[in-house]
C-alpha cells in the first residue's frame, strides 16, 4: 500500500504499560503436562531452524537439515502419537542455500535465506538487491532482509518504504521477512513506527532481531510489533507474520512468546504461515522437555542429537 505518514506519525508508546504487561504474561499465563507438551510440538512447527555462524560448513547445514525433517527422537514422537513432525524452514546464509535446498528435497521444508548485507545491512543498495535475487535463484523460498537502521533513527520514512518495497520486488514469489534490528532502534516508538512502515511496503512477516545484537527478542518489543500487526490488520485485512529471533534457547519461553500471539492476535497467526522462532538452541530444550514428559526422566545430553 502507499506510505501513509499520517497513520506512522499517530503511533504512541506508553513504555510503563508496555513492559508491566509484558512482564506479567510468563508468571499469568503457565501450561503444565499434556497441554505443554502439546504447546511445545505447535513450537517445533514453527521453528526456522538456523545456523549463522562463520564456521559453518556443508556438513553442518547438511546435518541441521537432518535435524529439521527429524525434530524429535521417532519414539517420543509415537508415544505422543506423532507419525511424522518438522520444523517451520531452514535458515542460512546465501553461500548455503543450494546444500540446504538439496538436502531438503522432498520434504516441502522452505529454505530461508538472510540477505542485504546481514546483520549490519551496510552493503551497497544494488548488491542488496543482487544478493536477493542470487539467492531466490538458488531455491530460497524465503528471504529475511535486514533494515538501513540509519533510516529510522534520522526519521527518513520514505526511505525505508522505498528499501523496503524494492527488496519486496527482488523477492519475488518468495516471502519477504524484514528484520529491524529492535536493539539498534533506540525506542519503542521507532520499533512501531518502523513496524508499520516495513508492512505498508509489502512485509510478509516482521522480525525482532538478527540474533548478533548485544540485546534480542524480549517480550516488550515483541508486544509493540504485534500489535503493530493488529492494527494493520484492523485497517487493512491483511494477515502480516511476526518472527522473534535471538536469544530464545529455553523451552519455556517458547511458550510465552506462543501466549503473547494467542492473547493479542488470536488463534489463527499460531501456525508457521504467520508465526516464527528464530533459533538455533531452542529445539535442544524443546525436544529435552517433551522426552521428561514422556518417561519422566531428562534425556543425558548424547540421547538429544545437538543441532
Amino acid at each position: 500500500m502507499p506510505l501513509d505518514l499520517g497513520w506512522v506519525g499517530r503511533v504512541h508508546i506508553n513504555r510503563s504499560a508496555i513492559e508491566r504487561r509484558a512482564a506479567t504474561l510468563p508468571a499469568r499465563r503457565t501450561v503444565k503436562k499434556e497441554w505443554q507438551a502439546a504447546w511445545l510440538l505447535r513450537a517445533i512447527t514453527c521453528l526456522d531452524l538456523t545456523t549463522l555462524s562463520g564456521d559453518d560448513t556443508p556438513g553442518n547445514v547438511r546435518r541441521l537439515c537432518a535435524k529439521a525433517r527429524q525434530p524429535v527422537r521417532p519414539e517420543i514422537l509415537q508415544a505422543l502419537g506423532f507419525d511424522s513432525l518438522h520444523v517451520g524452514a531452514v535458515c542460512v546464509y546465501h553461500q548455503f542455500v543450494e546444500t540446504a535446498v538439496e538436502a531438503l528435497r522432498g520434504s516441502d521444508i522452505p529454505v530461508a535465506a538472510v540477505s542485504t548485507g546481514f546483520p549490519a545491512g551496510l552493503n551497497p543498495f544494488e548488491q542488496k538487491l543482487q544478493e536477493i535475487a542470487a539467492s531466490v535463484a538458488a531455491g530460497a523460498r524465503e528471504i529475511d532482509i535486514v533494515i538501513s537502521r540509519h533510516h529510522v533513527l534520522t526519521g527518513d520514512w520514505q526511505a525505508l518504504y522505498d528499501e523496503v518495497k524494492a527488496f519486496r520486488e527482488a523477492c519475488g514469489e518468495a516471502h519477504l521477512k524484514t528484520i529491524l534490528a529492535t536493539h539498534e532502534l533506540a525506542t519503542l516508538r521507532n520499533v512501531g513506527m518502523a513496524s508499520l512502515v516495513c508492512m505498508m511496503a509489502g512485509a510478509d512477516f516482521i522480525k525482532t532481531s538478527t540474533g548478533k545484537e548485544p540485546v534480542n527478542a524480549t517480550l516488550p518489543v515483541g508486544l509493540v510489533m504485534v500489535r503493530a500487526i493488529r492494527d494493520y490488520y484492523e485497517q487493512t485485512g491483511y494477515k502480516v507474520g511476526f518472527k522473534p529471533a535471538g536469544g530464545i534457547r529455553a523451552a519455556k519461553a517458547s511458550l510465552d512468546w506462543l501466549a503473547l500471539i494467542k492473547e493479542e492476535l488470536g488463534n489463527e497467526w499460531l501456525n508457521n504461515q504467520l508465526f516464527r522462532f528464530g533459533a538455533s538452541g531452542l529445539l535442544s530444550d524443546i525436544e529435552r522437555q517433551l522426552a521428561h514428559f514422556v518417561s519422566g526422566q531428562y534425556a543425558a545430553a548424547y540421547e538429544n542429537p545437538m543441532v
